[in-house]
């Protein structure tokens, strides 16, 4: 459940000390929108954002959310200060820590930042501007309707030219009833000075001059240094161990065994070894000499053998249904054409530049943390329950993250550093190497789909089956889905094939998993965009008209329970926005070139994509341009960060497709770093990416999450046509394809 912002709220003014003013927006808080992590508890009456605007006519606001690279501590701010009517350059940004008795949840992940905020935060920038308005009018004894915001943080009264700035009127503003945020009237978007335009992030400067920026630049006086040790085997016990040999080492002040938790997603058992600096106490654990107690179940699992089992699968009846319409057997036998193939792809590991770590000080029975996180109040309610610490006796204050894609939303590397720093009781760092970010991620889980589908003889899609193979427990039906393995029953093509039959059977996994970047969406996308290319070959259509013709049906209604919001007449206008900005159909193409298309609606928001691509004798792969289209509503907030995004999402699908995989042999992760995992490179991305936006008159919604999709399918079907032959298994690296 999710407190959210809403126009229902009323402001709370306080006066400043020399006469500024500080604005709290108190919300009654309702439910809705969801978001990938973990709720806290429910608010009430609270806080949702802070304004402070000192008499010398300085604007601070406070970022209540976390900023792990998708731009939200810019854009929140860009709306209050918009409609508060101030110039860009005069407002100061600060990170808030964790407060959801101030701020409500604080949550990045499954792009909600946007929709949750959008009306609410103008609202509350309209009601200061209202109040400033109302101030001035007071001073200067003149009706409010003749005076104006200049955009300028001043306000004006036209009949005198009088103008004093917000800070002036800050002290008088404070002693008055604040509007009804409900009814406050607000900007016309024509208007819009700050909103729509490009504006670079609050930290870019400091980024790229090295100063310290994230969770790991960061020191405390006396600070020690931390690694932590855990089993290969994910959820093992130390069984024997030399420590004694360990706390003889230079630099090492400690070195111990965690018991942890019997949650893989929670605080893993382990051995801290903690030292005067990293480097010591990294050194130290190269001579640790360790042996486990591995969970047998987990310890038998591995990759070849859940591609066999999944194989075997394919021909017994699955076990649980997701979404059946009509009678798909029935139809098959009497299409035009039939087509089968079968698809997969692995685990992945998120991967952030940054890896995992965070910094603990317990004193006086309280625990002080600073961590990228997505999740902060999650990691409180980890902490406390590992450790046994009142929730309120937890300080977390957000630090920015150096990526996160999903796996902070999980907050395991959180509990170690209070776990070692509760034992020591100074301030400690726990930083995780490369090696342990990859073989200790929450993966995202792999999957399997056997398909089958046929069109008439007029090459209209009639029949579709799907028997999906992913991880879980199949006694629990859909709720026995490991962690983003499940998929939601009307996921596209649903409702808009008469005859549909989608199930599922599930394999035993003891293997953490959790969300990545649009999570599920960015796997299944793939799937069922590539075979829907298959289809339209077999119907001798064009890849576009094929998926218009679909979009364009009739759609049976979803079910009570599970209905994705999706609009079809929204998904036929950005591919038809990709077509026209593509040349699709019309473009003269170079020899050995092709295009190849995708679309994908994730996360609220409707994408489609078209690659140019081209492929020589060895196989090697360039991708010559990409176009991006979307549609995220009536409103872009930050054009700067909308354009970034849409441009690293083709990136970041590059790598998923080509090289990414993590494979498990005998319950443990092979891969080690990024010789293994290699991400796309700067001379591999495409030399254009062209990004375009569909203004509808939808509310504004995120994008970091629905970008990313639809690259996968658009250049896998562009290799497809160029090669003529068609891969089913990722990543493409495995049929012998390599990036030029």
């Amino acid at each position: 459940m999710t407190t959210m912002l809403n126009r229902r709220g009323f402001l709370k003014v306080t006066a400043l000390a020399g006469g500024g003013m500080l604005v709290a927006t108190y919300i009654d808080p309702v439910t809705g929108l969801f978001a990938q992590g973990p709720q806290g508890p429910q608010a009430s009456f609270v806080p949702n954002a802070f304004v402070k605007i000192t008499a010398d006519n300085v604007v601070t606001i406070i970022s209540k959310n976390p900023e792990i690279g998708q731009g939200i501590k810019t854009a929140l701010p860009m709306i209050i200060a918009e409609e508060l009517g101030v110039p860009w350059e005069r407002v100061r940004i600060e990170q808030a820590d964790l407060d959801q008795t101030k701020y409500g949840p604080q949550n990045a992940g499954g792009s909600t930042a946007t929709p949750i905020n959008w009306d609410p935060l103008r609202r509350v920038g309209a009601s200061l501007r209202a109040m400033f308005v109302a101030a001035a009018a007071q001073e200067w004894g003149v009706p409010a309707a003749d005076l104006r915001t200049t955009g300028n943080a001043s306000v004006t009264h036209l009949a005198s030219n009088r103008t004093a700035t917000y800070g002036q009127l800050a002290a008088r503003a404070a002693t008055m009833t604040p509007p009804d945020m409900a009814t406050v009237p607000l900007k016309a978007p024509a208007d819009y000075t700050i909103i729509g335009q490009h504006k670079g992030g609050v930290d870019n400067a400091a980024i790229v001059t090295g100063k310290p920026t994230f969770g790991i630049d960061l020191t405390l006086p006396n600070m020690l240094w931390a690694v932590y040790e855990k089993s290969p085997v994910f959820g093992g016990k130390v069984a024997t161990e030399n420590l004694a040999h360990i706390r003889t080492l230079p630099g090492v002040r400690h070195a111990f065994v965690v018991e942890g938790t019997s949650d893989t997603r929670g605080l893993m058992p382990g051995i801290a070894i903690v030292a005067d600096s990293w480097w010591q106490a990294q050194s130290a654990r190269r001579q640790l000499k360790v042996t486990w107690n591995d969970i047998p179940a987990t310890a038998g699992q591995g990759s070849k053998l859940w591609a066999q089992r999944a194989q075997e699968l394919k021909a017994e009846k699955p076990a649980f249904p997701l979404r059946v319409d009509g009678n798909a057997d029935q139809a098959l036998a009497g299409a035009a054409r039939v087509v089968e193939a079968s698809y997969d792809y692995p685990f992945l590991s998120h991967a952030p530049l940054e890896p995992q770590n965070a910094t603990a000080w317990y004193r006086d029975g309280k625990m002080e943390i600073w961590a990228p996180t997505q999740t902060p109040q999650a990691g409180r309610q980890l902490v406390s329950t590992a450790l046994g610490i009142p929730q309120e006796n937890i300080t977390i204050h957000i630090q920015r993250a150096g990526g996160g894609f999903g796996r902070r939303l999980t907050n395991d590397y959180m509990g170690e550093a209070c776990a070692i720093a509760r034992q020591i009781g100074v301030p400690v760092k726990v930083l995780w190497t490369r090696e342990d970010d990859m073989k200790h991620d929450h993966y995202r889980p792999g999957g399997f789909h056997h398909l089958k589908a046929g069109v008439d003889a007029s090459g209209a899609l009639v029949a579709w089956k799907n028997h999906f193979i992913s991880y879980g427990d199949n006694a629990r039906g859909v709720q026995g889905f490991t962690n983003s393995g499940n998929i939601n029953g009307v996921e596209f093509p649903a409702r808009f094939v008469p005859n549909f039959d989608f199930q599922a059977t599930l394999l035993p996994l003891g293997v953490p998993t959790g969300a990545l970047r649009a999570p599920r969406s960015h796997a299944f996308s793939w799937v069922f965009q590539s075979f829907l290319d298959e289809l339209a070959d077999a119907a001798g259509k064009d890849p576009i008209e094929f998926r218009l013709a679909i979009l364009s049906g009739q759609a049976m209604p979803p079910p009570a329970e599970g209905a994705d919001g999706f609009d079809a007449s929204r998904m036929r206008g950005v591919l038809e926005l990709i077509r026209e900005k593509s040349g699709w159909g019309t473009r003269r193409l170079a020899p050995g070139r092709a295009l190849g298309v995708g679309f994908q609606y994730s996360h609220r928001g409707y994408f489609a994509n078209v690659a140019e691509v081209s492929v020589d004798r060895n196989n090697a792969v360039t991708v010559h341009k990409v176009w991006v289209a979307g549609d995220i509503g009536s409103q872009i907030v930050n054009m700067s960060a909308a354009t970034n995004q849409g441009q690293g999402a083709v990136i970041e699908g590059m790598s998923h497709l080509m090289n990414w995989e993590i494979t498990v042999d005998g319950g443990k992760v092979v891969q080690s770093n990024f010789h293994q995992y290699q991400p796309t490179r700067m001379n591999q991305a495409p030399p254009e990416i062209e990004v375009h936006f569909l203004k509808t008159s939808n509310p504004p919604t995120g994008l970091g999450e629905p970008a990313l999709p639809p690259t996968l399918p658009a250049i896998a079907n562009a290799i497809a046509k160029a090669t003529g032959k068609r891969v089913r298994t990722l990543p493409l690296s495995k049929a012998g394809y390599r990036w030029a």
